[in-house]
């Protein structure tokens, strides 16, 4: 099977990503100076009834460790966080006092991170018609990672797409599509309603905490095809979060073009990306009690100006 074969064997969806995006376009929905997107959709009485998913308290840790181990190719555009101490023994005054300090050089989306609405584009506009020079050097004045400051959360809803599968994780290429998605929610026994923030396991994080490759591990992934664009539209996702390195399936299964699935969810639905993520103690506990939805929050760190943000997300059952 080729990278770029699904894996029912059909043929790859090669239609232009723009018609797709003109057809779930949110531009406007929520006002012309709208930067936040379907995060909109988590509307205070979605807030209430995701608060009403927690039944037990258990917390789970969806982030992966921020430091010089992860799965950032130092070969890439991006590399592993660098912590440095800067104090190990600092003073002030003469007294007792004695403290530590540090500091880290990172790309803000070398970890579990958020894709800020301003992050890609394609025609010179970004999400709800921006132009695409309001990005400078000096940041984002639209459509950044701070507009989101109050933070996302709302109900989460995992589908497990390697347990479907059987497998410990899917294949390099191997692409999801909008039934591979039906058929999660159904085994599941799980509702996705609007406002949702939907969590897609392909395996991938279980993959390089068993091998380490971090070279295979940011080459070709498993993720979403162009078929769940509409499919997440219809439903009113405000937010999806993976395992892999981009959600989507790599490579593209448009010939030529690179990421088209954030072109159309991020540029034209405004929906959020978080990558990176860790589901596998969650995934686990999961399958144990049969309850795939939860309590969801993972707030960015608010920089001003920036186009995406690390995140310390967590499931609370």
């Amino acid at each position: 099977m080729s990278a770029n074969t699904q894996r029912d064997g059909t043929t790859p969806l090669m239609s232009d990503f723009r018609e797709i995006g003109e057809r779930v376009r949110n531009w406007g929905r929520w006002g012309e100076d709208d930067e936040r997107g379907a995060v909109n959709l988590i509307t205070p009485e979605v807030i209430v009834h995701a608060a009403r998913t927690v039944r037990s308290g258990r917390v789970f840790d969806l982030g992966i460790p921020a430091d010089a181990r992860g799965p950032m190719s130092q070969a890439g555009i991006r590399t592993n966080p660098v912590r440095l101490m800067s104090q190990t023994d600092g003073r002030m005054g003469e007294g007792a006092f004695r403290y530590s300090d540090d500091f880290v050089c990172m790309a803000l989306q070398s970890s579990s991170q958020w894709d800020a609405l301003a992050h890609v584009w394609y025609d010179d506009q970004l999400y709800n018609g921006y132009p695409a020079t309001t990005i400078t050097c000096h940041g984002a004045s639209r459509n950044s990672i701070d507009k989101q400051s109050k933070g996302i959360i709302g109900r989460g809803v995992l589908l497990d797409m390697a347990r479907l599968r059987g497998v410990d994780w899917l294949q390099a290429g191997e692409v999801i599509q909008a039934s591979h998605l039906d058929a999660a929610v159904a085994r599941q026994g799980v509702q996705v309603r609007s406002g949702d923030i939907l969590l897609v396991r392909t395996g991938w994080r279980r993959k390089f905490l068993a091998d380490g490759n971090a070279a295979e591990w940011g080459a070709a992934q498993p993720g979403l095809g162009m078929s769940c664009a509409e499919w997440v539209h219809a439903r009113e996702i405000s937010a999806i979060c993976s395992d892999n390195g981009g959600v989507e399936v790599v490579p593209s299964e448009i010939d030529g073009e690179s990421y088209p699935l954030h072109l159309v969810l991020i540029r034209d639905c405004g929906v959020m990306f978080g990558e990176i993520l860790d589901f596998e103690e969650l995934s686990i506990d999961c399958a144990t009690d049969g309850v795939y939805e939860f309590l969801f929050c993972a707030p960015p760190i608010k920089f001003t100006g920036a186009v995406g943000s690390p995140i310390n997300p967590l499931a609370i059952k």
